[in-house]
């Protein structure tokens, strides 16, 4: 078991250790996650419009 004012001491030199991403980066990120939702959604109501013409053809309705 470690003395906890060394384990206080560790945590924080892993802290400065740290490189957050800057605002270009988080931004950029950002766009991307927000891009990729908008086309898997787009891909997903094209599979269904597709699938829910198809059983309409194959029951008759």
């Amino acid at each position: 078991m470690q003395n906890p004012l060394n384990f206080l001491r560790s945590v924080k030199q892993e802290i400065f250790k740290i490189t957050w991403p800057t605002s270009k980066e988080a931004l950029m990120g950002t766009v991307m996650v927000i891009a990729m939702a908008v086309v898997a959604s787009l891909f997903f109501l094209l599979l269904d419009q597709f699938f829910k013409v198809g059983l309409n053809y194959l029951i008759g309705a």
